[in-house]
């Protein structure tokens, strides 16, 4: 139930440039420039800046899935944040100029470092914009999404215009500017992460640090069987549409003048795209009328989100079939399938804020594992085009690998998480919209204090005390306390009786 800091345009408008900063920088890390200026070429040494800038992502967000890591690595990202991400700039820069002083270094210990000095800083930028966009509504954060991707993708696009192979190192300060949208967000969770939890009694004798209290702003909840099993059709079609895309990248060749030309064919495919994922939001994609997910009428089938994956699945799936006619023709395929993919991504990230609010688990949580799942799908993928590019034979390799590639694809998309499921996602966001505003409206009827209206979500999905103890790291007897003066303010006497009046209210809505 986290709600707006700023002003709705105000915060729409630093969204927009904080994440497509952030956008940008992820798709630089990813497809922009490369340390391989050898001789030496093949399936994995063209990918290795790739593989390693993805497992760093993916270990770094394996390890925010566990609730102890995710609070000391979200008080590491705090404090990046604090510091305007400086820290990651100067460490990139200074790559660069270590490269240009010392050209006897092996440039597979350049794509190393910048693997683990990028990737690491960039996934727990990515969980702080899923924290960001979290306070939000969900109808305001998903076209935000949507926009923020285009612009970053048309920065990337007008960086790699430039005839200058190494004009994407000024890409490298993006952070800069995710970093100051986001102190700005969410100034109020800056402000708390000094004072730490004492605000709640019992943390601090719980020995709750900061960023255990701020890690998980949401209200957790107990996720529903449907909403669960959403939830895992959503990760598997997640592992599948990286690993399709993993094995596409393997036909990538390493940054020359041709690639360079495929990328900027992807950046404008992707933001063409997204230009025609918003027209489904109609005129004013950011209005307040605006529902990002449920269908507009009665007689559609799904919302805006569910347009916007039918349409990033015909262009993965269109670049696949067009692989062999525009290759003859001197187009490569492969950057439509890219710029699918990239829509794909832009859905993903919805659906992950979406997966964060149905499982009242924290959008945090729900990044670390939908990230984690998509990342290690793309580096599988990408092993897997190697592994197919090694074995000897007569065979069309580019063939082999779009065939695996496209028939993982129209699997996710007809049998893990289909357009059914998307409208069953409608279905439970909305039963979950009228929960929290239930929710709100006890709480602001009874004069509940902030603690307190928290844990009233609990207490209505029926969680043991010991289990909401667990949940904000304070003990069974502060838990008790606050249960007591919850039944006090809501004029019940039992926990059944406070969930009757949880459900006599969402009727009335």
């Amino acid at each position: 139930m986290g709600k707006t800091l700023l002003p709705r345009v105000r915060q729409a408008r630093l969204a927009i440039i904080g994440f497509g900063c952030n956008q940008a920088f992820l798709f630089t890390m990813l497809y922009l420039g490369s340390f391989n200026e050898g001789s030496q070429h093949g399936f994995l040494i063209d990918r290795a800046d790739l593989l390693c800038v993805l497992v760093a992502l993916a270990v770094t967000f394996a390890a925010m899935m566990a609730p102890k890591g995710r609070a000391r690595l979200m008080g590491v990202a705090d404090g990046l944040v604090r510091l305007y991400a400086a820290p990651l700039v100067l460490a990139l820069f200074c790559l660069v100029v270590l490269r240009t002083l010392c050209p006897g270094i092996p440039w597979l210990a350049f794509a190393v470092a910048e693997g683990v000095l990028a990737g690491c800083p960039l996934a727990l930028l990515l969980c702080l914009w899923g924290r960001a966009l979290g306070s939000a509504s969900i109808d305001q954060s998903v076209p935000e999404v949507f926009i923020g991707s285009a612009l970053g993708a048309a920065v990337c696009f007008f960086v790699v215009a430039v005839p200058y192979p190494e004009a994407y190192v000024v890409l490298y300060v993006l952070p800069l500017g995710s970093a100051w949208a986001l102190r700005r967000l969410l100034p109020q969770q800056a402000a708390e992460a000094g004072k730490g939890s004492a605000v709640s009694e019992g943390a601090a004798a719980e020995g709750a640090t900061p960023a255990e209290t701020l890690s998980e702003p949401d209200a957790p909840g107990a996720e529903s069987p449907e909403a669960s099993k959403l939830t895992g059709r959503i990760l598997a079609g997640t592992v599948v549409y990286g690993g399709a895309t993993g094995v596409v990248e393997a036909l990538s060749a390493s940054a020359s003048g041709a690639a360079y030309t495929s990328l900027s064919a992807t950046l404008a495919l992707f933001v063409i795209y997204c230009a025609a994922a918003l027209q489904l939001y109609g005129g004013k994609p950011l209005g307040s009328s605006v529902r990002a997910l449920l269908p507009a009428g009665p007689d559609q089938e799904v919302g805006p989100l569910g347009g916007a994956y039918r349409l990033a699945f015909l262009l993965m799936a269109g670049g696949f079939v067009a692989v062999p006619l525009l290759e003859s023709v001197g187009v490569s395929g492969v950057a439509v399938v890219l710029a699918g993919y990239l829509g794909m991504f832009s859905v993903l990230i919805s659906l992950f804020l979406i997966m964060g609010r149905i499982s009242g688990r924290g959008v945090v949580r729900s990044f670390a594992r939908g990230f984690a799942a998509l990342f290690a799908g793309e580096i599988a993928g990408v092993l897997l085009g190697g592994v197919i590019g090694a074995i000897p034979g007569p065979f069309d390799v580019s063939a082999a690998l779009v065939t695996v590639a496209g028939v993982a694809v129209m699997y996710a998309y007809l049998f893990l998480f289909t357009d059914r499921d998307m409208a069953a996602l409608s279905v439970v966001v909305a039963r979950t919209d009228r929960f929290e505003e239930a929710c709100e409206r006890i709480a602001s009827a009874a004069k509940l204090s902030k603690r307190e209206a928290e844990i009233l979500p609990l207490a209505l999905r029926g969680r043991t005390a010991e289990r909401i103890a667990g949940e904000f790291f304070i003990s069974k007897n502060t838990v008790d306390t606050h249960l007591r003066r919850i039944y006090a303010k809501c004029g019940v006497h039992t926990r059944q009786e406070l969930i009757d009046l949880g459900e006599k209210t969402e009727k009335e809505l």
